[in-house]
């Protein structure tokens, strides 16, 4: 399927809107005259605070924070975007778009970005730190290098996603055999882990996600190179 060109709406953009629903959803909406929108989405948003309060009072801070990466924080996101768009449209057509745009991508590029410097400052910050693979921690060059290759990994996948390059899905899906081979031998070695077992479920849930949109994913040509220097964000 095409991804639709950018700028298929009339009217301008707004980065304030953006800026403001960042801040606060629906706040944008609402300065730009779209009270229905910015209600919708602040309803929203304290319908998730709530069930993100309840499920830490329940489940533990560890699953509050793990349903706000997985629901609330896209969320924000498409909110966000809506508040961007110069007509916004409501929840389900600006998700509409961004399904269209493949902005769903991208944003798992930003994730991945977001990943590959929280691994650094992490690598950085606790030397000792080693990381477990097949059963073994390597220490000396083995050990750096081992090391190494997640924000390295991390950082290509998500430039590759923001720009939707082909090349991203390959190392993806080699990163995504590599993580699930690892976990496994782990698993054998040490049994249960509350992280690797994280780890597990999430790595699958994505893999399968981004198998099902492959077709997003277009080698570099000049026209679209053209288009995305014109602005991909919008």
């Amino acid at each position: 399927m095409p991804i639709p060109h950018e700028h298929s709406h009339s009217g301008s953009s707004s980065p304030l809107g953006a800026t403001l629903s960042a801040l606060l959803p629906g706040l944008g909406q609402f300065s730009r005259g779209f009270p229905a929108n910015g209600l919708g989405a602040l309803a929203v948003g304290t319908l998730l605070g709530v069930l993100t309060w309840t499920i830490g009072i329940n489940a533990g801070m560890g699953a509050a924070i793990l349903f706000a990466m997985l629901f609330i924080l896209p969320w924000w996101c498409i909110q966000t975007y809506e508040a961007f768009l110069p007509s916004p449209p409501g929840f389900m057509g600006t998700l509409k778009l961004v399904w269209q745009r493949a902005h769903d991508i991208r944003y798992l590029g930003a994730l991945f970005l977001l990943t590959a410097f929280t691994d650094l400052y992490i690598i950085l910050a606790n030397p000792e730190y080693g990381l477990t693979i097949f059963c073994t921690k390597p220490t000396g060059i083995g050990g750096i290098l081992a090391k190494a290759q997640s924000p390295t990994l991390h950082l290509a996948i998500g430039y590759g996603f923001l720009r939707l390059r082909r090349w991203s899905l390959l190392v993806y899906l080699a990163y995504a055999g590599f993580g699930l081979l690892n976990v496994t031998a782990n698993y054998a070695c040490f049994g249960y882990g509350r992280i690797r077992t994280v780890f597990l479920i999430t790595l699958l849930g994505f893999t399968v996600y981004v198998l099902f949109r492959r077709h997003c994913f277009h080698p570099p040509t000049p026209q679209r190179a053209i288009s995305e220097g014109a602005g991909f964000s919008a």
